[in-house]
């Protein structure tokens, strides 16, 4: 049996060299994954990252399982961690090169909104998933915005900017929308990026450089901390974690 790395062990693999500033945002994110995801699977089991890139989340999440990255971009296939139950595969996550229920766990982190036909996606998540077995998912809700605070407008790129460079064909899901796609409620949910902490995110992705990237960070540091501690499960987020079981 693989048990899930315990929460702090998990978070300080956060790839992001200043974790606590500029990679707040994914350290929540980190964090939300983490309270969804099953706390234990069979070591013979296999998982799935779709567009997982080279981030390697689920080897930090669950060492020595047998993990296989997919995404559409080949050239990733070097920059993979060197792990040796791992694979990776070039593919597309409309149409995955798998048999049905292959995967104990299947991971679709930050990737839908990504995808005009989401639902062959979902669907295709769902197929190569065991009976049984989950389907992570992480979105941007429907009304998430950057930046979220209007007084950084003038030292944040339009947002519009920032959804071509990440290479979104949608801002987000509403909880309906993702119960559409994958046909049922989730069993577990977790939101990231509060109302407070959504200004270290602004920062992050700012113009800001240097000593006012810094001031900022310093000034909002405490009022940052204190929301951070206490985000819930079902505190008020700007995307959320969610965990099918199929």
């Amino acid at each position: 049996m693989i048990v899930k790395t315990p929460l702090g062990r998990f978070l300080a693999c956060n790839p992001f060299p200043r974790g606590l500033t500029d990679g707040l945002f994914y350290r929540e994110k980190m964090r939300a994954i983490h309270r969804i995801a099953p706390a234990s699977i069979d070591a013979k089991e296999r998982i799935l990252e779709i567009g997982g890139g080279r981030s390697g989340m689920m080897s930090y999440l669950y060492p020595g399982a047998d993990i296989t990255t997919l995404d559409i971009n080949s050239e990733l296939g070097g920059q993979q961690p060197g792990l040796v139950r791992h694979t990776f595969a070039c593919g597309d996550a409309r149409k995955l090169p798998f048999s049905d229920g292959r995967f104990a766990v299947v991971t679709l982190f930050d990737v839908l909104e990504h995808i005009e036909e989401d639902f062959l996606a979902a669907r295709e998540a769902l197929r190569v998933t065991r009976e049984a077995g989950y389907v992570l998912v992480s979105t941007p809700n429907a009304d998430w915005h950057y930046p979220y605070y209007p007084l950084m407008q003038r030292v944040c790129p339009h947002e519009l900017e920032l959804m071509r460079e990440w290479g979104h064909v949608r801002r987000g899901y509403r909880r309906a929308d993702l119960e559409r796609l994958f046909r049922k409620v989730p069993e577990a949910s977790a939101t990231f990026i509060n109302p407070v902490t959504a200004f270290f995110h602004d920062i992050a992705f700012s113009r800001l450089r240097g000593r006012w990237r810094k001031m900022l960070y310093a000034a909002a540091a405490l009022p940052t901390a204190i929301a951070y501690s206490l985000h819930a499960r079902s505190t008020r987020g700007t995307e959320t974690a969610s965990a099918w079981r199929r």
